[in-house]
């Protein structure tokens, strides 16, 4: 513990309100693709984020994965949310309990995944019901970008699409909404 002037707590947090208290940690250190799956048990059950760019998606998205007994999140170094404060702050600290890999290639992270027996699922408006997923075994979900959905070459490689039905007008679910909705639905069918 340091005493510091209030001017050094007001530059380590930004600007932000520290109450005169700043804690200062280590990088986030990301797991390998394949340190992941040494570290789960014999039938996974991982979340792929395709490009996720929102941190409170992401930190929620982390949250329920927590809650719902995933066993990995795996997201792209590129164009997407890594882990920041406001991940942290979202996600409740699930942060600390959820194993993340960072990979330079989701499409070639689904490819070896494949290798190594898992069935691999995509999102999209156009797919089989959530209610009829058979989620057991080693499984991979892919949930699409905020805007974009889906990467084209990662929908080339999924096993099959689920959806979420819907009868408003809006035809598309938050990011963090719809992997609430399937993880659950994989929590459930994995512990029936």
């Amino acid at each position: 513990m340091k005493w510091v002037p209030k001017q050094k707590l007001d530059q380590m947090s930004a600007g932000g309100v520290h109450q005169g208290v700043v804690l200062a940690i280590t990088p986030y250190q990301y797991l390998s693709l394949e340190e992941l799956m040494e570290q789960t048990k014999s039938q996974p059950f991982f979340v792929l984020l395709d490009h996720i760019e929102d941190p409170h998606n992401f930190g929620s998205i982390l949250r329920t994965a927590d809650a719902s007994g995933v066993d990995g999140v795996i997201i792209p170094k590129h164009r997407a949310c890594g882990i920041t404060p406001t991940v942290v702050k979202t996600s409740t600290g699930a942060v600390e309990y959820v194993p993340i890999a960072r990979v330079t290639n989701l499409t070639q992270a689904v490819t070896k995944l494949k290798e190594k027996g898992f069935w691999i699922f995509g999102t999209d408006i156009d797919g089989t019901s959530y209610q009829n997923w058979d989620a057991s075994g080693a499984i991979g979900l892919i949930i699409g970008n905020e805007g974009h959905g889906m990467n084209t070459a990662l929908k080339k490689q999924v096993d099959e699409m689920l959806t979420v039905p819907m009868t408003g007008h809006v035809q598309s679910l938050n990011a963090s909404v719809a992997s609430g909705i399937l993880m659950y639905e994989a929590f459930v069918k994995r512990n029936e």
